[in-house]
């Protein structure tokens, strides 16, 4: 499966996105992308492996991810977050429905200073089929989505207890793995 990757290697990624050389301190190596992140989880800052998900999957399924990931939190959400998550949850589902684009807008116009307005952002800043017109894009998209994705699930990962916070970061980018596997498996289905 890995062959089939977005990213066949780390050096790959590095290379396509060189934003997250900015936000990781991991150099790349030929090391094929699951195994890299995998090298990650068990390094001296396995918070790293949420960055390198968040880059290795394709920007919708990154804030899906994000999604699910902040939905195992709930708990450690207040209502605004959650009902953040909603809308992303929704808008996921319909990018190009005209619904969710105004509200989408108006949750990315908020400062992210919560999980869930992380996600929410990187939802408004998402490329194709972006909530925002492409030129206010261009002039409040300073960093790429995947930061943003990053951000939102460290920001939740920080609310979990001490003792709980590695196994719950273990279980997010096995996660993250998985989706980038199913994507990887679902691009090659529609190449056919």
């Amino acid at each position: 499966m890995a062959n089939e990757l977005r990213f066949k290697t780390a050096r790959d990624l590095f290379m396509a996105c060189p934003a997250v050389s900015r936000d990781m301190v991991a150099l790349p190596t030929e090391q094929p992308s699951i195994e890299f992140c995998r090298a990650l989880l068990a390094g001296r800052v396995p918070e790293e492996a949420i960055t390198f998900c968040a880059y290795l999957l394709p920007e919708r399924a990154a804030v899906w991810w994000a999604h699910e990931c902040l939905s195992h939190l709930t708990v450690l959400l207040d209502r605004r977050d959650q009902e953040l998550l909603a809308l992303v949850r929704d808008w996921v589902s319909e990018p190009d429905s005209p619904h969710y684009g105004p509200e989408v807008s108006k949750a990315e116009a908020m400062p992210p200073t919560t999980p869930a307005a992380w996600i929410a952002l990187a939802a408004g800043w998402r490329g194709n089929g972006s909530a925002m017109e492409a030129s206010a894009v261009s002039a409040l998209q300073p960093i790429p989505a995947a930061r943003a994705v990053s951000a939102g699930v460290l920001a939740g990962l920080a609310r979990v207890a001490l003792e709980d916070r590695f196994s719950v970061l273990s279980a997010f980018v096995e996660m993250g793995i998985q989706m980038a596997e199913i994507e990887a498996l679902r691009q090659s289905v529609d190449a056919y």
